[in-house]
């Protein structure tokens, strides 16, 4: 049964309740071998705690920087898992192209994936994103097909449209589609970042939280986390476009989360509770990270960090909840500066 928006249905948490002690700052996976290309640098990254902005309760919140990847996003890791499992079945080979739709991110890590490995990229993106992911694809060596967005949000209408786009492009020059909203192969880089949450936190966690895209991150993480501990899991999507809870679907600026439709990889019983949390929300808490922690991420990473406070009031003051700074504010100069020049006016 779905939980209804803002209900969470929490596991029974028997084993020891997680805590944090501020002698350990800061968990990091081992470093193993010198990297042969920039491409070995995807992965361990750091998993830190927030310490201003904090629950009233006490409970503690770790947020995994996935900002340390070499795009500054987590899609990196989905990126590498795509294409390598086609290279290792014979879906792609040498000279052959590949395409996808996309909101940025994981246009930006298909583009320096690409770009290592020497296969040529078609993107199907839009003007509803930031200018700096297009351009970062375009230095990266991709060819950018821009989608037309109504009035610069993201929508349902422009998501199918931008697949549709790519289809036609794969079809038509016989390209690899890495298809993302459907790509399975991306799961086993998620099982990975679990593994790493659940080494760097020493196995002392509660509660998961993850904002919902394609949901292969949160199911993913889910699935390995729970493989080895019962904990409560999350998922945020926006409020002006609340779909995957039973909510009409609408216009929003979170970036890369949201698709306006309930995508192919969520399943009900992914999460024990969906967190909703509006455009303003999520960039205010944004703002927050950066002035008070000094964390610059993206709006996602807004939303993520709003919904663990959320779950962190409800599962108490013993509490550990990990959730994801899923990519660099670098990404939103300019969105975020439109934001400061109008609170300056306003103000």
């Amino acid at each position: 049964m779905a939980a209804k928006p803002g209900e969470v249905r929490i596991p029974d948490l028997t084993s020891e309740p997680s805590r944090f002690t501020e002698d350990r700052p800061f968990w990091t996976a081992p470093m193993t071998q010198q990297p042969r290309t920039i491409l070995d640098r995807i992965g361990n990254t750091p998993l830190i705690p927030l310490r201003h902005i904090r629950p009233a309760n006490g409970a503690r919140i770790l947020l995994k920087l996935e900002t340390e990847n070499p795009t500054g996003s987590m899609k990196d890791r989905m990126a590498l898992a795509m294409i390598e499992a086609a290279e290792a079945d014979g879906r792609l080979k040498g000279g052959r192209s590949v395409v996808e739709y996309t909101g940025g991110s994981t246009g930006v890590s298909l583009s320096l994936v690409c770009a290592v490995k020497g296969y040529p990229l078609d993107i199907v993106t839009s003007d509803a994103f930031s200018k700096e992911k297009l351009d970062h694809m375009q230095l990266l060596g991709a060819t950018l097909h821009i989608v037309k967005s109504e009035s610069g949000r993201m929508t349902e209408k422009l998501t199918k449209d931008m697949i549709e786009e790519a289809r036609i492009i794969a079809e038509a020059k016989g390209s690899f589609w890495t298809d993302q909203m459907k790509n399975r192969d991306q799961l086993s880089a998620y099982h990975r970042m679990a593994d790493e949450i659940w080494q760097q936190s020493e196995g002392r966690i509660d509660g998961f939280v993850q904002s919902v895209g394609t949901a292969a991150s949160l199911r993913g993480i889910a699935e390995g986390l729970r493989q080895k501990r019962s904990i409560a899991i999350v998922a945020v999507e926006p409020a002006e476009s609340a779909v995957l809870s039973g909510g009409p679907s609408g216009a929003h600026k979170i970036d890369g989360i949201g698709a306006g439709y309930v995508v192919p990889l969520w399943d009900k019983g992914i999460a024990d509770g969906i967190e909703r949390v509006s455009t303003d929300e999520a960039m205010a808490m944004a703002f927050r990270l950066a002035r008070e922690e000094g964390l610059f991420a993206g709006t996602s990473t807004g939303a993520n960090v709003i919904a663990a406070l959320r779950l962190a009031e409800t599962l108490g003051p013993d509490a550990t909840i990990v959730t994801v700074m899923c990519d660099t504010g670098m990404k939103y100069l300019k969105i975020f500066g439109a934001k400061l020049g109008a609170e300056a006016a306003s103000g």
